[in-house]
């Protein structure tokens, strides 16, 4: 932080200052990229920006790294993917770690990445806005501390790497706020225990709403999963590979739809058939789906048996809520003593990125689909917003870093020929 201290000293000097002075506490010119997000993909674009001898500023609204992953999220959690699909550039995980690492490990796997890499993110600093100003032709980034304190950093580039799962999405269900027992979103929720002798209704099917309810059954809750849409369930594993592994080499080789096609027939044989347990397969295949839209299919850890066996039960989708029960749309109705809604995350971009070309105002995600949703004009990048995990973020850190390293090399040639032109001029 040494660096940019020195930077807004100096800022007063600045032939910039003077188009962005304002009544604001502080306003701070920088040189360098400013980063949005200190999760995987902002760690990740500043390492691979340091690797090129770019140095940058994260903001972070948290308190410290990888806040979703470290607050947000449940005790049983493991990366679903291999581990060698989840590293992040130029660090691999520790060869003693497990294919599928836990929680703990991976956030410790990121403590290293950040430290190694000495990223020094500024914690407790919210992004209130992020403005391009056409007058001096730089990024204006408003911030918020915790004593309500304003910062305004003007800069060249602008990294949004607040990713796909900034704020948590409620869903609107009719008679939620008379329902009188507890709701919980599952960026709250950590472990079955509290739960246990509970009849419990988890609103979603995707992987944490699975994952959850065989954590409630494994603790001796009695869960109920509401499935309102087809979902495709796939065997974490197949012919002793990861299915993402196998997926992934076979597309190397195959049309889409033919993986699709052999991937639905290991599925069948080593799961059976789904829908005999109310979990309908959406007609389009499991990686043409995720393509298209970004539905990410079911990785089965063991809920798929808890279902089989009773212990979990399929609902369909919620008509409305009353005092402690659920009335589904086939006229179904069942008493609950807690509802935990694993509805997932969406982006906050547009609550203050003053900017429309990158990103949609409809869910806050770049407008145009991998690999070209990463960069814009005026200097504006994203990254981590691939629907394609943490192997789609470092794909987007490295184009970042190698687009500003251009970028920063001709600034550094600009500035020795002025400084060279200065020092021959009579």
């Amino acid at each position: 932080m040494d660096y940019f201290k020195e930077v807004e000293c100096k800022r007063v000097h600045d032939h910039f200052n003077k188009c962005t002075m304002t009544t604001l506490a502080r306003c701070i010119w920088l040189p360098c990229p400013v980063i949005i997000g200190a999760g995987p993909s902002g760690l990740a674009t500043a390492a691979c920006l340091k690797q090129r001898g770019i140095p940058s500023l994260i903001l972070e609204r948290a308190n410290c790294i990888a806040s979703l992953w470290k607050l947000k999220t449940y005790d049983r959690l493991r990366l679903h993917l291999p581990k060698q699909f989840c590293e992040l550039p130029f660090m691999p995980f520790p060869e003693n770690f497990p294919t599928y690492p836990t929680k703990r490990q991976f956030v410790a796997y990121l403590e290293s990445y950040n430290d190694h890499f000495g990223l020094d993110p500024v914690f407790n600093t919210t992004v209130v806005s992020a403005e391009f100003d056409h007058r001096c032709g730089f990024w204006r980034v408003k911030t918020m501390g915790l004593k309500q304190e304003e910062t305004e950093y003007v800069c060249r580039w602008l990294i949004v790497a607040t990713g796909e799962n900034a704020e948590v999405v409620v869903p609107e269900i009719e008679g939620l706020g008379g329902f009188g027992g507890p709701i919980v979103h599952t960026s709250s929720y950590k472990s079955g225990r509290l739960f246990k002798g509970k009849a419990v209704l988890v609103v979603g099917c995707g992987n944490s709403g699975m994952e959850v309810c065989l954590d409630l059954c494994n603790s001796n809750a009695r869960p109920s999963l509401v499935v309102r849409d087809s979902v495709h369930v796939l065997p974490q594993q197949m012919l002793g590979r990861s299915t993402f592994g196998l997926s992934m080499w076979l597309l190397k080789w195959f049309p889409v739809r033919l993986v699709d096609r052999f991937l639905l027939l290991v599925s069948r044989f080593m799961l059976g058939d789904t829908e005999k347990v109310g979990l309908h397969r959406p007609r389009i295949g499991p990686l043409e789906l995720k393509s298209r839209s970004g539905k990410t299919p079911v990785l089965d850890v063991g809920t798929l048996a808890k279902i089989r066996s009773g212990n979990i039960k399929v609902c369909p989708a919620i008509k409305r809520l009353t005092y402690r029960a659920a009335e589904f749309v086939n006229g179904r109705k069942e008493n609950f003593d807690a509802i935990i809604l694993a509805t997932g995350y969406k982006s906050n971009v547009p609550q203050w990125l003053k900017e429309a070309d990158m990103f949609s105002e409809k869910d806050g995600l770049p407008r145009k689909s991998f690999p070209s949703g990463w960069k814009v004009e005026r200097g504006l990048y994203a990254v981590g917003f691939t629907k394609r995990g943490l192997l789609g973020a470092s794909f987007d850190a490295q184009k970042i870093a190698e687009d500003i390293e251009h970028q920063w090399k001709l600034a550094d040639q600009a500035s020795c020929f002025m400084d060279f032109s200065h020092k021959t001029s009579p």
